[in-house]
């Protein structure tokens, strides 16, 4: 796949889709450009069997440093609802799957968003997380105000959004919006390492948990506790468990095709 603002890649194991953001000057700045890339990217991605998990990255300076204001400063509310920019991010969420977030360096406004917005997060020791909208006179828009606050409660996250403070690494892993903090030179090498031992499990399983655990954040707990129960036991209609469980039993690696 060619894109003017991606680079994607499968250079570290035929089941890993490496996509990295590819605008350095800008700062991985987020313009619309960019996210119907991604879009259409992830679409694709999710569509080739041959890959199980996909890493999103930028460089070592910087995930994604926010939005492109210069593509917003001069547009009206109007000129904002017709352009409709979210349905964008509305499609990316529904990735079927996982998608692993290496972090370096800032990630900021849409940056953050967009970490959030994936599955899991790597962080480097340079990493900064932040909602800074309130410094330009607006809000988060494609999901911070409200996956912030899951992530680290009401508190953390008022106090986030109303004074657009940066956070550390060390802070957003003590809050828990981060999986784990690895030296700059390790962090994209950390996301690969987790997303082939993800990929080395079943592919329909994979997708079945992933969905599952979103499953929490839409509905109450008996909703979320039916739908899992749902998943387990659509499982069972694999050759994936039949393998899973036979090579268990037979004290064998199992080897997942993904039916």
């Amino acid at each position: 796949m060619q894109f003017e603002n991606l680079l994607v890649e499968s250079q570290y194991d035929k089941h890993i889709a490496l996509v990295r953001f590819n605008r350095p000057k800008e700062l991985n700045a987020l313009n619309r450009k960019l996210m119907e890339e991604l879009r259409d990217a992830l679409k694709a991605l999710d569509d080739d069997e041959e890959v199980r998990v996909i890493v999103l990255t930028g460089n070592e300076r910087a995930f994604a440093a926010g939005a492109d204001i210069k593509e917003m400063a001069d547009r009206s509310a109007i000129d904002m609802v017709k352009i409709d920019q979210f349905t964008t991010w509305d499609q990316i969420k529904k990735t079927k799957k996982p998608i692993i977030a290496a972090v370096s360096g800032f990630a900021l406004g849409g940056g953050c968003e967009l970490a959030m917005t994936c599955d899991m997060i790597i962080a480097s020791e340079s990493a900064q997380f932040g909602q800074p909208e309130i410094k330009i006179g607006v809000i988060p828009g494609a999901g911070g105000t409200q996956r912030l606050t899951r992530a680290v409660g009401k508190a953390r996250a008022m106090e986030l959004v109303l004074t657009g403070k940066f956070i550390n690494a060390e802070e957003a892993l003590r809050m828990g919006l981060i999986n784990r903090i690895v030296p700059v030179e390790l962090y994209l090498s950390e996301a690969v390492k987790l997303a082939k031992e993800i990929a080395a499990m079943s592919p329909i399983a994979v997708r079945m948990g992933k969905e599952a655990v979103l499953q929490s954040y839409s509905g109450s707990l008996e909703e979320g506790l039916q739908f899992e129960r749902k998943n387990f036991y659509m499982l069972f209609a694999s050759e994936d468990q039949k393998e899973g469980m036979s090579a268990f039993v037979d004290k064998r690696k199992p080897d997942f095709k993904g039916k």
